[in-house]
């Protein structure tokens, strides 16, 4: 299993000297999430051909890999305007992935959980436009639905993947997403199967305990709009870490496990290592 590392708490390292900091962390992969000076959120790409140049540069002299690309773009927007210009942003992140010697991109479905049937009409039209760049550029895509997607439930985000009926495309298990997807960790991983190829590691908070009232909203007439979790260090939230690794186990998972904890900026460094630990004791065990 690839053990890679979210930068996203270490945005403020300039690019060039970023692969140095993650190799010091002790992760041998990264996976380059949104930053506003190569692929911001939902923009446009930033990165020219010498930016690109110097980032490569740059990890090969660390002796660091990326294991993915993620880029986040509206590409399943019930406003047409909004997926043309994400799949506009997605030809040029594809160019870049490829540039940067990368051959998995990671994203979520997108779209809006208020109007799930646009949403997804509108997703199965940016495929049929990405789906044939992504084979001829001999690069993966990985998918995982996120808190607000028009799909949220694991299980029916397998089944969509499934659909897509692509041997380049499949599964990303989102660990601090447990809770909207369902809370049934091996049920959707085992559903998965071969689909599953990549995991996002992280802790959160049951957002449905207490009866639902863990957390408030108010006005109450906004809560079933309203989507709340946390990206925490491991063995912080109530994510079930030994049914989670017991079941990789029994699935022989030999995908990428990606650190993507958000929670702790003040101490970026500790949280990263802290987390690879873990993995690494959790996968010895």
């Amino acid at each position: 299993m690839k053990i890679a590392l979210d930068p996203y708490m270490l945005r403020h390292v300039p690019l060039p000297e970023l692969p140095g900091v993650v190799a010091d962390l002790g992760y041998e992969y990264i996976e380059l999430s949104p930053r506003d000076d190569f692929l911001p959120f939902y923009r446009h790409p930033r990165a020219d051909k010498a930016a690109v140049a110097a980032f490569r540069k740059a990890l090969d002299a660390a002796g660091v890999r990326l294991a993915s690309v993620l880029p986040l773009y509206e590409w399943a927007s019930p406003v047409e305007e909004d997926r043309q210009a994400a799949v506009r942003y997605w030809k040029r992140a594809i160019e870049i992935a490829a540039d940067l010697g990368c051959t998995v991109m990671n994203s979520e479905f997108n779209g809006r959980v208020v109007a799930p049937a646009d949403s997804e009409r509108q997703f199965w039209r940016s495929l049929e436009e990405l789906l044939p760049i992504f084979e001829r550029e001999g690069l993966e895509l990985r998918l995982e639905p996120h808190p607000y997607d028009f799909v949220e439930d694991g299980r029916a985000a397998v089944d969509l993947v499934r659909g897509i009926g692509a041997d380049f495309v499949s599964f990303v298990y989102c660990a601090p997403h447990t809770f909207h997807q369902g809370g049934d960790i091996a049920g959707i991983m085992r559903h998965a199967g071969p689909l599953l190829t990549h995991l996002h590691i992280a802790d959160s908070l049951d957002h449905r305990a207490s009866s639902g009232n863990r957390y408030i909203v108010n006005p109450p007439s906004l809560a079933d709009q309203v989507r709340i979790h946390q990206h925490l260090d491991v063995g912080q939230g109530e994510v079930d870490w030994d049914v989670f690794f017991q079941t990789l186990a029994d699935l022989d998972f030999d995908g990428t496990a990606t650190v993507c904890v958000f929670a702790w900026e003040e101490r970026a460094r500790e949280s990263a290592i802290h987390n690879r630990e873990q993995i690494q004791r959790y996968a010895a065990g």
